[in-house]
């Protein structure tokens, strides 16, 4: 059975945020909505370092997403069926069953769900990005699909596609020989917010295993 994941390496991540436009245009999203972001674990201000210079330094970046976690309670309180999980552990919006309460987005604790309350507004008057993005309307949530649309062509999410450092590893966590799973073979890894008991989908790598 498939269950799509994604592993990135954290000591490849130059917090370009390369990841985060190709998502937005891929995507078509509206001028405020970002369904990646890249978070800096440092100091009190993006992209900046805590400690002491030059040898107690410490910054790290993580780029975020919707995790598809195996338990999501964004499903669980969902109260039309609107979020739901496929078969293939993809975590998604039915966006005509969407009534737009927001329910979802205060259960999910990675912050990563957005309400598009009024009608979306974009900065070019005509599209951009895949022929097929999904459609956006006014008192809906959205997130990261995993690129549902492409992965239906064959093709990888589009983050990974424009990420110089190719810090992102993607594919079927039950096929011991698929991308993401062989990078985690030999990694130690973390995963967000683990007490949270959602399950999430999205390995982060630190080092190889010691």
């Amino acid at each position: 059975m498939t269950r799509y994941a994604m592993a990135i390496d954290l000591s490849s991540c130059i917090a370009c945020h390369a990841c985060s436009v190709a998502c937005k245009v891929n995507n078509n999203l509206a001028q405020t909505v970002w369904w990646n972001r890249v978070d800096t674990d440092g100091g009190d201000y993006m992209d900046t370092a805590r400690g002491t210079y030059p040898t107690d330094l410490h910054r790290m970046h993580y780029p975020v997403n919707c995790q598809h976690c195996s338990k999501p309670a964004c499903v669980a309180t969902c109260p039309t069926g609107a979020s739901y999980q496929r078969d293939d552990g993809i975590v998604a919006i039915k966006q005509d069953d969407c009534i737009g309460c927001g329910t979802c987005i205060t259960s999910c604790p990675y912050d990563v769900r957005t309400l598009i309350e009024d009608e979306p507004e974009y900065v070019v008057d005509f599209p951009l990005g895949d022929y097929d993005a999904p459609q956006h309307k006014a008192g809906t949530a959205e997130k990261c699909t995993f690129c549902t649309n492409r992965l239906d062509r064959g093709e990888v999410p589009a983050c990974m596609e424009l990420c110089p450092g190719r810090a992102r590893h993607w594919g079927d966590m039950d096929d011991p020989n698929s991308d993401v799973a062989t990078f985690l073979k030999d990694k130690d890894y973390e995963r967000l917010l683990v007490e949270a008991g959602t399950e999430p989908n999205v390995y982060y790598v630190t080092a190889k295993k010691s």
